[in-house]
């Protein structure tokens, strides 16, 4: 897909997220592979835990382990959240 060269193609970097690139795209991968999208919007995975690489499919979000949410028996019992 050739770029226009009346206008730029926009890309954004989200802070610790993807690169939203407005479409549409073609994306090499690191084997040569190209991946084609004609959204008007796509988000490029950085941090490579998408399966859906090279899109992004938000795992690079934080997950919450039970233990930091409080969520815990011991956590409970201390709050008296398993008392009757």
């Amino acid at each position: 897909m050739p770029n226009n060269p009346e206008r730029p193609r926009r890309v954004s970097i989200a802070p610790e997220g993807p690169l939203l690139v407005e479409g549409p795209v073609e994306v090499v991968d690191d084997e040569g592979v190209v991946h084609v999208s004609r959204r008007f919007q796509v988000a490029i995975c950085t941090c490579r835990r998408s399966r859906t690489f090279p899109w992004c499919d938000t795992s690079h979000r934080r997950r919450v382990e039970p233990a930091e949410a409080g969520n815990t028996a011991a956590d409970r019992s201390e709050n008296g959240a398993d008392r009757p």
